[in-house]
C-alpha cells in the first residue's frame, strides 16, 4: 500500500517577489485579470457578491473554468508556465498567444478579436470598476 505524504513547504521554497520592481507588471496583470473576469461575469449566471466573476487556480496559472455559450462551452486560461493566454471551446476551437509586455488596450483588443474568431460575441464595460 502506498502512503501519500504531504511535502513540507518552508519559506525558502517560495520565490522572492520584489513588489517595488514588479509594480508595473502587477498592475498590468491585475487589469488583464479584470478583463477576463468581466468576460466570465458576463457569460455566467449571476452569483451574489460577483462570485461568478472569479478566476480559479489551475496547475499552470488561472482559469475561468468552463463558461456556457449557446450549445458549447468556452474556457480562458492564463498559463504562467508557458507565458501564454489560451482560449478553448468544447467543440474543438482553440486560440493561444504569448503573454508579452504591452498595453492593456492591446490585450483587450487581442482577446476580443480571438473570442470573435471563435464565434463568441460577448461585450463588457471596458473600463475598470475599481482602482488599484
Amino acid at each position: 500500500m502506498l502512503k501519500h505524504t504531504k511535502p513540507r513547504i518552508t519559506s525558502s521554497d517560495w520565490p522572492v517577489l520584489p513588489h517595488k520592481e514588479w509594480s508595473e507588471t502587477i498592475a498590468t496583470l491585475h487589469r488583464w485579470f479584470q478583463i477576463v473576469g468581466k468576460v466570465r461575469m458576463e457569460m455566467m449566471p449571476w452569483v451574489n457578491h460577483s462570485w461568478s466573476a472569479a478566476l480559479y487556480p489551475s496547475v499552470w496559472g488561472l482559469t475561468t473554468s468552463l463558461m456556457p455559450y449557446g450549445p458549447r462551452d468556452i474556457q480562458i486560461d492564463f498559463d504562467f508556465l508557458d507565458h501564454a493566454l489560451a482560449i478553448s471551446t468544447s467543440d474543438g476551437g482553440s486560440w493561444k498567444t504569448t503573454l508579452t509586455s504591452g498595453t492593456v488596450a492591446e490585450f483587450y483588443g487581442e482577446l476580443f478579436a480571438a473570442l470573435g474568431e471563435l464565434g463568441c460575441e460577448v461585450s463588457i464595460h471596458p473600463e475598470p470598476n475599481e482602482g488599484l
